[in-house]
């Protein structure tokens, strides 16, 4: 349960942004969007194994790609 206490003098604008925050890193809008609608059991596992591959697709995308493993023992100069 997110909950916020506004200071002396803070205005209702910093408050709510402060809020807002607190909510989304608790992931309370995530759950209510994931319990907004019914999945069937075969449906929750593809949507599972989509993001599993889509952030592994990600991560390897991240990785620096490996030159040539002798260009690293040449020397420049």
């Amino acid at each position: 349960m997110a909950e916020i206490r506004i200071f002396d003098g803070e205005s209702i604008e910093s408050a709510l942004r402060r809020f807002k925050r607190q909510v989304q890193q608790e992931g309370i809008i995530k759950e209510v969007k994931k319990h907004a609608y019914y999945l069937k059991p075969g449906e929750k596992k593809r949507l599972k194994s989509a993001l599993a591959q889509k952030l592994k697709r990600k991560k390897v995308r991240r990785q620096p790609v490996e030159t040539d493993p002798k260009a690293k023992l040449r020397k420049e100069y």
